[in-house]
């Protein structure tokens, strides 16, 4: 790699690549191609950039830490700390993680439109076999028009999305609260499709928040 991708925190800091070559051989595959995903992608090399790197053979584990930055295609990892593995099959999974005040992020494009899901949280795991992302703690899933006009936004302790089906869930957590919702339910935004109420016989709703959430919404 001969560029520098942007730290979590806007800056940018050139990574330690001693190793990064024989790795990122290994973790080509990483978010195998899938239905819904960018199809692109499974075209594009995997780049990770940090500041460290370590390889755990008996646990088949590469490391990274220090202001990650994974890409593949239209797909966007950074974290404090990204753990990628590979099962027998070939298929690889990644796991991004961040400290203190930071949230570690996610972003992929949506095949076919110009929008992008990304997301926010304490921990990202992605499986890249089935293209499933579940964000845990602190978690935050927006639609976007591009890269910047928001269309819909989740809160939520958990938050599932599934890349197959273009669908996500999310559920309530006590990571969520605050003075205007102290038993941290679910909140979100959701924008009309094409300007407009959907018909009552339209698809339902991607949004399905967790069903043990109940009650009038906290003011």
């Amino acid at each position: 790699m001969n560029e520098s991708f942007p730290r979590p925190d806007g800056s940018i800091e050139p990574a330690t690549r001693a190793g990064l070559v024989a790795a990122i051989a290994a973790l080509v595959a990483l978010f195998a191609p899938v239905a819904d995903a960018e199809k692109a992608d499974q075209q594009k090399p995997l780049n990770i950039e940090a500041d460290n790197m370590s390889y755990d053979d008996l646990n088949q584990k590469n490391i990274f830490t220090g202001h990650v930055v994974a890409t593949k295609g239209t797909i966007v990892i950074k974290a404090d700390r990204v753990e990628i593995m590979q099962d027998p099959q070939g298929y690889q999974y990644a796991t991004g993680m961040s400290t203190s005040n930071n949230l570690s992020y996610f972003r992929q494009k949506r095949d076919g439109v110009g929008e992008y899901i990304d997301g926010n949280a304490v921990r990202i795991d992605y499986d890249g076999k089935n293209d499933f992302t579940k964000l845990i703690t602190r978690a935050v899933v927006r639609r976007l028009q591009g890269l910047k006009n928001v269309q819909d936004e989740v809160h939520g302790s958990v938050i599932t999305y599934d890349g197959q089906k273009d669908f996500y869930t999310a559920s309530a957590g006590k990571d969520q609260a605050a003075p205007g919702n102290p038993s941290g339910r679910v909140r979100a935004m959701l924008a009309p499709r094409n300007g407009g109420a959907a018909p009552l016989d339209g698809a339902p709703a991607t949004l399905s928040p967790s069903e043990s959430i109940k009650g009038t919404p906290q003011q």
